[in-house]
């Protein structure tokens, strides 16, 4: 679905000794806080691997993040000190922290090192240079190791220091995780088993247009849902009320339409719809998609709907989903969402489909549903993930190839 090679292109783990080496793993410790505690650790486990591996192997690790988007400098809410906590309270070990990430303070940390420790480093973005590529900081963070593994695949749409930069100036290799998303990623949508099923959803066509263009071209169904579904009804002369969609974009809703007519891919739309005046606090009705009223509003798909959409996934033998086909964060518009998520985990479980899932609204979904450990594959990645589906490069992938990143 992508252009990105096989993974033969680039080097992994398994091509280096890292025994006595001074590792810097860009990671993807980017998770979600509250009051500084961590809600939700998914992210921290997808690296433990990487972390074991090159800790066994007697390399130092030296962890590399972002957290947030801290506009002024090192702030306490956007601090990696309490993802060194978990880190080291799920390894069972003591991990080090360093209250920054270059200069005197990182330098100290990591001379500090013995075969086999783990440092994790402070937001790299309290550095205004990381996100914008600085070389001098890219050099300042290569001081401090001998060779970069990416393990964060969430990220790698960026063109960051710690991202993309390192690879162009250290030995570079994929991580596991990283490894484990680009197979997976590589084998289900660019060799799928079909036919090819896709569900994308959320709220605006504006943010995945390019989506859609990409995927018409390469499944047998693409099922649109959620809020932007209303902007290719009402592109199709359907009355939708008060319901969101986009004024702007109807005729490309028109053109992406007729594109899946001329692809041979069948495009399904939602043929009946749960209603309400409102979101929230109101009694909702069900209504065929042709006797939307002026004061409702679209807030999730109707039971021939769901049964539509059960029937694709009866069909195909691959599913691609991204986003939501409701307002599933509010009662009682999940049942379209979780019911399709529930099915779909359900013929994973006996064989009968491969799923794979990405992005956050996505993944609080199958959360939800209790589905998530049922799915073929979950990645994390939000932008990464949609960006890789659009068939679009990805800067800190493609710095990762032999003929990008420096020799060992």
């Amino acid at each position: 679905m992508t252009r990105t090679a096989p993974l033969s292109v680039f080097r992994t783990l398994d091509d280096v000794d890292v025994a006595g080496k001074k590792v810097l793993v860009r990671a993807d410790l980017n998770v979600p806080m509250e009051d500084s505690k961590i809600t939700d650790a998914t992210r921290i486990d997808r690296i433990l691997v990487n972390i074991h591996e090159i800790s066994e192997k007697k390399g130092k690790v030296i962890l590399l993040s972002h957290l947030g988007r801290p506009k002024n400098g090192p702030d306490s809410k956007n601090s990696l000190k309490p993802v060194a906590v978990e880190i080291e309270r799920k390894l069972g070990r003591y991990v080090a922290f360093a209250s920054d990430c270059v200069g005197e303070v990182a330098k100290s940390a990591v001379a500090a090192m013995r075969e086999g420790d783990v440092l994790v480093l402070e937001n790299t973005r309290f550095h205004a240079a990381e996100t914008k590529n600085d070389p001098a900081f890219i050099e300042a963070l290569a001081e401090l190791g001998d060779i970069f593994v990416n393990d964060a695949f969430a990220t790698a749409h960026r063109a960051h220091a710690s991202t993309e930069g390192l690879a162009h100036k250290l030995p570079a290799y994929v991580g596991r995780s990283m490894q484990r998303e680009l197979e997976m990623l590589t084998s289900m949508l660019e060799n799928p088993k079909r036919p090819l099923a896709a569900i994308v959803g959320g709220a605006k066509v504006s943010t995945k247009f390019e989506l859609l263009g990409n995927l018409l071209q390469r499944v047998e169904y693409l099922f649109v849902g959620g809020g932007m579904a209303n902007t290719f009804l009402a592109a199709s002369g359907k009355e939708i009320g008060n319901s969101l969609h986009e004024k702007t974009l109807i005729d490309v809703a028109r053109q992406i339409i007729a594109d899946a007519e001329g692809a041979n891919c069948k495009l399904v739309l939602p043929v009946d719809a749960v209603v309400a005046p409102r979101l929230a606090n109101v009694r909702v009705k069900t209504v065929d998609i042709d006797s939307v009223g002026e004061d409702q509003m679209i807030l999730d798909i109707g039971p021939r709907t769901i049964s539509q959409v059960v029937g694709i996934l009866a069909s195909a033998k691959t599913l691609v989903w991204n986003g939501p086909v409701g307002a599933f964060e509010v009662p009682p518009f999940q049942t379209g969402t979780v019911t399709i998520a529930k099915v779909a985990a359900q013929l994973t479980k006996v064989g009968a489909l491969d799923t794979i899932a990405g992005g956050g609204d996505t993944i609080a979904a199958l959360n939800q549903a209790d589905v998530t450990q049922d799915f073929t594959y979950v990645s994390t990645a939000g932008g990464a993930f949609l960006e890789w589906l659009e068939g679009k490069l990805l800067p800190g992938v493609e710095a990762l190839r032999w003929t990008s990143a420096p020799a060992a």
